[in-house]
């Protein structure tokens, strides 16, 4: 899951008290490092150095938060922005100076792309051009010549430092940008056997694709919520059988899925945390089905596109600032996070007994560990018999907390259910 501009503090106590209670799995954090001041959300992808100390807290707040979630057994990912340093000039947050394609103490002119004039460089424009898109600068931000010797053990050398902390993986920003065999050449120069995935962003008939980084990693597949979120908006789950085959979707095995990110929601994203309900069901779908790694995205409020987080901590002693106008904690609603164990309960588990009354409704299982059924429409409730392929017994409904609803599936597999109206049930042994 990720847990978007959430601070080092925050996080180490919902790893504690939520995260790890739940049977999530990992948290992807925000960028570490030192970064340019201001507000909005975007300073984050503005690297200065790769000091550890940024808005979500310092070094010292950081490897604690790393303690304290490992002992809650959560893993840590950290998002990675090796592919450029901030654009114009300034001082950073720790008070580092930057500016003229240089980084004071760290990068010279001649360590970023450029042409014949180490000062300037080309914009990212033509994405049908792979040279334009990996060595020009996007939307300003100074391009780091990933193919350099020293950028390549500087960057190597800070995801040393981060698997050092106990970072357990990366989600490396804008791989895309930076050409998959030069990216290789720094992840070789970090620490061994850390989960990393990719942010590549696919195009159709682009030159730069998602199978390019499967040799160095999991790729984020951004196609997954462009194919989902429409079907389920148009109350066609009823199409979903084959979901993730056939649908131009990369392997399962290299996929990281989503229905919306941090970027995503401010832009194409169909379903975000707005969609209420509907969204809620988009992430109980993504976590019942087998296609690909989940990761449950974790909001704060926003109106204005450029809106930082809040101000206030999520945790304040006993109090939990969640749905309150401020942090959304989409993780929490009873919905996903009861689905999070019913997906560890139905791993390796292939995708069993699909069954649907019509265009807003469907169910399926997988194997005989875990059965969901999925009703989107927001008039009625869908009464039916299902066959779930589970054995005798009676379970809980995940989908409600605290057990306080029991399925009973008889012992030829089948079990009655009422789906309430833009709601689901699920249960698993």
């Amino acid at each position: 899951m990720h847990l978007f501009e959430w601070s080092w503090n925050d996080i180490a106590q919902e790893c504690t008290q939520f995260l790890g209670p739940n049977g999530y799995d990992a948290v992807q954090i925000s960028p570490p490092m030192e970064h340019i001041p201001g507000s909005q959300w975007w300073t984050r992808y503005q690297p200065v150095t790769y000091n550890i100390i940024s808005r979500s807290g310092d070094r010292a707040a950081m490897i604690n938060m790393i303690k304290t979630c490992h002992k809650a057994g959560v893993k840590i990912y950290a998002d990675a922005v090796l592919n450029h340093v901030a654009a114009g000039s300034g001082v950073g947050i720790n008070g580092t100076k930057y500016g003229n394609r240089a980084v004071e103490g760290l990068y010279s002119q001649n360590d970023f792309h450029h042409g014949s004039d180490p000062a300037a460089n080309c914009v990212v424009n033509n994405y049908n051009d792979q040279n334009n898109v990996q060595s020009c600068d996007l939307v300003g931000l100074t391009d780091l010549c990933t193919g350099c010797a020293y950028v390549q053990k500087t960057l190597g050398a800070y995801l040393t430092d981060l698997g050092n902390m106990g970072v357990d993986g990366f989600r490396m920003d804008a791989s895309k940008h930076q050409e998959a065999g030069q990216l290789g050449e720094v992840l070789k120069k970090g620490p061994a056997n850390h989960f990393t995935f990719h942010e590549v962003i696919s195009g159709g008939g682009e030159p730069v694709t998602p199978q390019m980084y499967f040799g160095i990693g999991s790729v984020t597949e951004f196609n997954y919520a462009r194919t989902l979120s429409p079907k389920l908006l148009a109350g066609q789950i009823d199409q979903l059988q084959n979901f993730g085959t056939g649908m131009g979707l990369i392997q399962s095995d290299k996929a990281v899925v989503f229905i919306d990110n941090h970027d995503t929601q401010r832009g194409e994203a169909k379903l975000t945390y707005k969609n209420g309900p509907l969204y809620t069901l988009a992430n109980v779908f993504m976590l019942a089905h087998p296609y690909g790694y989940p990761k449950v995205m974790s909001s704060y409020a926003f109106s204005d596109h450029d809106a930082g987080p809040p101000s206030s901590a999520v945790h304040s002693g006993s109090s939990l600032n969640c749905d309150k106008g401020q942090w959304v904690c989409e993780h929490r609603r009873p919905e996903i996070a009861g689905m999070i164990k019913w997906r560890r309960a139905a791993a390796g588990q292939g995708f069993s007994n699909w069954q649907t009354n019509g265009g807003d409704n469907a169910a399926f299982g997988r194997g005989a560990k875990a059965f969901v059924a999925i009703n989107l429409n927001g008039g009625s409730s869908w009464g039916t018999t299902l066959q779930t392929g589970l054995p005798k017994g009676s379970y809980c409904n995940v989908i409600i907390a605290g057990c306080t609803q029991k399925i009973d599936v008889g012992s030829d597999g089948k079990a009655q259910l009422t789906v309430p109206s833009l709601g689901a049930v699920a249960f698993h042994v």
